[in-house]
């Protein structure tokens, strides 16, 4: 470990941070671009084989950006979908944000330094940088914009050239050390430790503007909210935000284990994929399987789903679009099981239904998220944690669906348990509601 990194573990202040020096190269998660054909021909894309462990150069700082020393990271299905290089090579992305020059060459490199997520130290600020100091607790939000786009100022979310940090740009958060812009900061929970702060930017912030931000679902007190991969990192916090906003989470899964953790987080009424009929790779009649769906609803509550929360994609879709009741919503954000949806759209154009499509959050979004946890409204949805070096198996943990919740990485945090600032905040937050979660 280098002299800043340890430094910072050690809980140096800012004025001791400022004087180390920063190394020329540092541990990285990271792809190669010589790997990006190995999956070509081969049907497990096993993401143990493409994920390494190593050095990489330390890029320069543009005026608007920071570098983080990352004390915790998280996985996310962008990096298993960057580690497979589907649908198209990660390479790809890099090269196509490098093609503006200026400060985007930086991220056409022959490696790609993966993670979406990052909880750490603010250890250097660039020339242009105004609002953060070196040595403030960050997190990194995930969604990287342009923000000379008219369309950003809007919303960032539709900039044209939004992207996803981590997985089409460069220098992401599965590292010792990472890269982000201004417009990406958050500040880290205080009561929260490094690896519970890490699970939380993407996914709770997606799950929030999926129900709760005024371009998503709009769920209202008592709706019932159907949510697809209920234990999963987004799943988990949909069912949260469903709960606290007085609507009423329906959750499906996989397992009975996974069934009894859902119910510990507070769902209504918990569905086995296999009670109706969805099992192994095959894709039944949607209209079989949103039958048998709609009936365990309706014998439950009486009624039909009134928002769809997915995220599943090709397996689950068209059963959505028959499910969710008339008038209702579909809202989608991914398509982990496959992006070529089928559906009746009978279904969808006679009753009047609506699929609306969400990704990730703008920065907004992410900040009344970011505020919703820091109060201990919504808890975090980390399951279990990983050492730096076991990046690979972490990854390969979420490929094969065999996680709940958000799985966590420790980069510079030596151990679990550190970074909570506030622990009275946290003494509080847990008196008053004790969380169970998902471990």
């Amino acid at each position: 470990m280098d002299s800043l990194a340890a430094a910072v573990v050690a809980g140096a202040p800012a004025e001791e941070l400022e004087r180390l020096p920063v190394p020329g190269n540092y541990p990285a998660a990271h792809l190669r671009v010589e790997d990006s054909e190995m999956f070509k021909e081969t049907a497990d894309k096993d993401v143990r084989k493409s994920i390494r462990i190593g050095e990489v150069p330390m890029p320069e700082l543009a005026p608007d950006e920071v570098l983080i020393a990352v004390m915790a990271s998280g996985i996310n299905y962008n990096t298993v979908w960057s580690a497979m290089f589907t649908p198209i090579s990660t390479f790809a992305f890099l090269r196509s944000f490098g093609r503006q020059g200026g400060w985007a060459a930086r991220h056409d490199q022959p490696y790609h330094v993966l993670g979406s997520d990052a909880a750490g130290v603010i250890v250097r600020v660039g020339s242009g940088v105004r609002h953060w100091r070196i040595g403030d607790h960050v997190l990194v939000s995930a969604p990287y914009v342009d923000d000379q786009d008219p369309l950003t100022h809007m919303d960032g979310m539709l900039g044209i050239d939004q992207r996803a940090w981590g997985f089409e740009t460069n220098f992401g958060g599965l590292a010792h050390y990472a890269v982000a812009r201004t417009n990406q900061l958050l500040a880290k929970p205080a009561a929260l430790t490094w690896e519970e702060a890490a699970a939380t930017p993407l996914c709770a912030a997606t799950a929030y503007r999926m129900l709760v931000g005024e371009r998503g679902a709009r769920m209202k007190q008592g709706d019932l909210v159907l949510v697809w991969g209920a234990t999963g990192g987004l799943g988990s916090y949909a069912v949260q935000f469903v709960r606290n906003g007085g609507g009423v989470p329906i959750g499906v899964v996989s397992s009975e284990e996974k069934a009894a953790k859902l119910r510990r987080l507070g769902c209504d009424l918990v569905i086995n994929r296999h009670d109706i009929g969805l099992v192994g790779s095959d894709l039944p009649d949607p209209a079989e399987v949103g039958k048998k769906l709609g009936k365990i609803i309706r014998a439950t509550y009486g009624e039909d789903p009134h928002i769809v929360f997915e995220h599943t994609g090709r397996a689950t879709f068209g059963v959505s679009v028959f499910a969710v009741r008339r008038g209702g919503s579909v809202v989608t954000c991914g398509s982990t099981t496959g992006y070529q949806h089928e559906f009746d759209n009978r279904y969808l154009w006679m009753r009047l239904k609506r699929v609306i499509g969400s990704h990730g959050a703008n920065y907004q979004e992410a900040w009344e998220t970011n505020r919703l946890i820091s109060q201990g409204r919504i808890r975090t949805a980390l399951s279990v944690s990983y050492r730096m070096e076991e990046t690979a198996e972490a990854a390969r943990l979420v490929q094969e669906n065999k996680h709940v919740g958000k799985v966590g990485v420790l980069c510079l945090a030596p151990s679990e348990g550190l970074g909570v600032t506030d622990p009275e905040l946290r003494a509080q937050i847990d008196d008053v509601a004790p969380y169970v979660g998902l471990q």
